[in-house]
């Protein structure tokens, strides 16, 4: 296969120490790659007014798939505050360059492998293997807001008879934000998660949302589930309610297999089910499209760690996993899983979230060693 050219972004905090023990690794299973330095984070935000610089954009373009690893975000007063000064009052607005880049590249699918390592201490089961597929581009995240809400929105909004207790609201005293959901992306998420159970075995899919209060937009994705499960007529369709999920995955998550959902409620998802086979330090995530796929461990920048060489890389290291699998890399991508399955079961090396107290570089080189 031709030498890949994969682009680099370590971001903010802990994300540069997650992203050397995953470049370890990657050096250890042998990939032939370059890697494209891309700039992205606070840093960019504090000395440009943009955490997702246009020539990151630019650059990404050129790449097969791009490996990310954390990101720092602040609410929008903090923002302004630690931009430069000759930035500050000039209407600049922090948006987390994540999501921009999703919908920058229409990575409408962020899979999220959640499966459980014998040995891990901190699995609250055995045998838990989930993936989760939560739409990427629209839902609550698709960043159409308002405040105050005026004019030709606030006009619209009256014509509902249920914004009729809203309306002696004040405009400055009201914030809007839309949930928008389409027939294409519905589709094309849903369909992506049965393609997926197809391939690796697994005999449902699962479709969360809540169509019996949001009956448009959750009424949409369950119109599209129906109408590609009969495309797929030897993998069964489930439905549930987001509530009821989260107690479903808590009292027997080993009856579920893949999970396909709408932003906000796969956020809230992908955690739970994160949780469930040890937490943060082993969830990781690739976001998918049409083009350039991003891949990433699902934590934040954890600044109160930063410079410790603390925190658990696995996620970082199976994020990486993902990203070989996306280029055809398989028989390297199973290595890196076999090599993680074996550190965790052999529980010699633990970093502080499983009880032990490895580095998070040690944790990367016994990976690394094991493939």
């Amino acid at each position: 296969m031709a030498k890949h050219t994969l682009g680099w972004m370590p971001g903010d905090g802990v994300g540069k120490e997650v992203m050397a023990a995953a470049r370890c690794v990657l050096d250890a299973v042998g990939l032939d790659a370059d890697f494209v330095s891309l700039d992205i984070g606070w840093d960019y935000w504090c000395a440009e007014g943009d955490a997702l610089p246009a020539r990151t954009i630019e650059g990404l373009k050129d790449c097969d798939a791009a490996l990310f690893g954390a990101i720092t975000s602040k609410p929008k007063a903090e923002a302004e505050a630690e931009l430069a000064p000759e930035l500050q009052g000039k209407n600049l607005v922090y948006r987390s360059p994540i999501v921009r880049m999703r919908q920058e590249f229409d990575q409408y699918s962020n899979v999220r492998p959640c499966r459980a390592f014998e040995g891990n201490p901190l699995n609250y089961q055995d045998g838990i293997d989930l993936v989760v597929f939560r739409e990427n581009t629209e839902g609550m995240y698709c960043g159409v807001e308002w405040c105050p809400v005026d004019g030709a929105i606030r006009a619209a909004l009256e014509t509902h008879p249920n914004f009729a207790r809203f309306a002696d609201v004040p405009p400055a005293e009201m914030a809007f934000s839309s949930r928008i959901i389409t027939w294409k992306g519905a589709t094309r998420l849903i369909r992506a998660a049965f393609e997926y159970a197809q391939k690796h075995g697994y005999p449902t899919v699962t479709v969360v949302e809540k169509p019996n209060v949001l009956r448009e937009t959750s009424g949409m994705m369950m119109d599209a589930a129906r109408a590609v499960a009969a495309d797929f007529p030897d993998i069964e369709l489930w439905d549930t309610n987001i509530d009821a999920m989260v107690m479903w995955l808590v009292k027997n998550p080993r009856n579920y297999g893949v999970i396909a959902t709408s932003n906000l409620f796969g956020d809230v998802i992908s955690d739970l089910c994160a949780q469930l086979v040890g937490g943060l330090g082993f969830a990781a995530a690739g976001s998918i499209g049409e083009g350039i796929a991003v891949f990433e461990p699902t934590h934040g920048s954890a600044p109160k760690y930063d410079g410790q060489n603390k925190v658990n890389p696995l996620a970082c290291i199976l994020a990486a996993k993902m990203m070989l699998d996306h280029i055809g890399e398989g028989e390297m991508a199973d290595r890196i899983y076999a090599a993680v399955s074996r550190v965790v079961a052999a529980g010699e090396t633990r970093t502080y979230d499983m009880g032990g107290d490895a580095s998070c570089s040690a944790m990367g080189d016994a990976v690394a060693a094991a493939c």
